[in-house]
């Protein structure tokens, strides 16, 4: 497991609760912030696709992330989402993140027009670096299933030579082991930190040297994933995995966003976790019942999990 990892451990990609209107409900956020905290998260990924944070206006996300930051939520455990389409959004979401105390940003490639050039996703990232002055670490999303445009290992590589030290690490969401770890296997010995998106990866890419996990099931497993963390080298963390990976096939059954807030408003008893912005949509009363039965199938008792 690599070590002193700025992010390293777990990082939960939180939902957002919203109110009736469906504008963030920023002091739930700040209280499961709290929650996830002490249930075995080091940081949380805030605006990330979990977080639907293609859902908000920039003026919204600025508002959560000051938002959060008012309410008592350390900056410096944050790793907000601040990549867009536009270069001048980005800027604007990244160099405020830095003015608030954040130590990174996880920055999806620009993701409208597909097909790019790495010469283009280059230009791209070093407008945005150059602008915010590359006062804070950036860490790569790369969820090609979602966005498309997946980043090859020459342009993670290139970028690490011409912005070292801001480049500083990927979340790796393709689901592809081999990906992860060749990321892990060629840029891990220059401090490039590599976070699987997928919980079943975790305790192989520790092995490897990678420097934790940023999903989305640890909304509601984070004390499983702690444990995996805590005991990579030891039959104890070998468990875990087997219980983390069968809670994530559970939740891979469903739609993840609705999934998630069903288990959340379970946890917490507290049903306005199921308001979210179209087009997501709630899970039905029979699809929901389904979920939960094969979810508690796994034997976790979800006091502790949740």
């Amino acid at each position: 497991m690599m070590q002193n990892a700025l992010f390293g451990g777990v990082n939960a990609a939180i939902l957002t609760p919203m109110k009736t209107d469906l504008s963030p409900d920023l002091d739930r956020l700040a209280h499961r912030s709290a929650h996830l905290f002490a249930h075995g998260c080091n940081n949380i990924g805030v605006l990330g696709t979990t977080g639907e944070a293609n859902s908000f206006g920039i003026s919204e996300r600025l508002a959560i992330l000051e938002g959060l930051i008012e309410r008592g939520v350390p900056a410096e455990r944050m790793l907000p989402g601040t990549g867009t389409t536009a270069i001048p959004d980005s800027v604007l979401l990244t160099r405020r993140a830095a003015e608030l105390g954040c130590r990174g940003v996880l920055m999806l490639p620009p993701f409208y027009y597909k097909n790019p050039s790495d010469d283009g996703l280059f230009a791209y990232f070093s407008e945005v670096i150059n602008r915010t002055g590359g006062n804070i670490r950036i860490y790569l999303y790369n969820f090609p299933q979602q966005s498309a445009v997946p980043f090859s290992l020459a342009l993670i590589g290139r970028m690490l030579r011409a912005f070292p030290g801001i480049i500083k690490g990927v979340k790796d969401s393709s689901g592809n082991f081999a990906n992860s770890s060749s990321m892990v296997k060629e840029f891990a010995p220059e401090g490039f930190e590599v976070y699987v998106g997928y919980d079943d990866g975790l305790l192989d890419i520790l092995k490897l040297g990678g420097a934790g996990c940023i999903t989305a099931a640890a909304n509601v497993t984070s004390a499983v994933n702690a444990s995996v963390v805590a005991h990579w080298n030891e039959p104890k963390g070998a468990k875990a995995q087997s219980l983390l990976s069968a809670l994530r096939k559970v939740l891979t059954t469903a739609p993840t966003i609705p999934a998630l807030r069903a288990l959340v408003a379970r946890s917490e008893d507290d049903p306005a976790w199921l308001t979210m912005r179209p087009p997501h949509l709630p899970l039905s009363a029979e699809a929901s019942a389904k979920f939960l039965a094969a979810w508690d199938a796994c034997g976790r008792d979800l006091s502790q999990a949740a």
